[in-house]
């Protein structure tokens, strides 16, 4: 039982560390040259380092992601490249271009190089480094 003599209140027992919040990257869609890219945070098709053990969102709710799902694959363009959705730890809700919808990935260790894409279309994504 804590004393307090200074009127705040007693310190908790110790609990354990809470699990850092996840990085969110912003994602849009926007024509470049007369294709749809994906926007990272702003960037184009950006090639972003993620860490492993580590959770990164990629919040999908601007309506420029309507009929544009981001998925991830160990493959360059994914599905349109002969290679597979990657789903070790990864997470997808809503519909992209709605309130609240993301692609989220807790990043496995020893996880290979990965890349995003568009399910839909063809030549969107970028390169995940691990």
């Amino acid at each position: 039982v804590s004393v307090v003599t200074d009127g705040s209140a007693p310190s908790p027992s110790p609990s354990p560390s809470p699990t850092p919040s996840p990085t969110t990257y912003t994602v849009t869609v926007a024509d470049y040259l007369g294709s749809n890219y994906f926007y990272i945070d702003g960037s184009r098709a950006p090639t972003l380092t993620l860490t492993e053990g580590q959770t990164y969102k990629f919040d999908q709710s601007d309506s420029t992601n309507s009929s544009h799902p981001l998925r991830i694959s160990t493959t360059s363009n994914g599905t349109h490249a002969g290679g597979s959705e990657y789903t070790t730890g990864v997470t997808t809700s809503g519909t992209p271009g709605s309130s609240g919808a993301y692609t989220q990935i807790e990043v496995a260790s020893g996880a290979p190089t990965l890349y995003y894409y568009c399910t839909n279309h063809s030549g969107m994504g970028g390169q995940l480094n691990t």
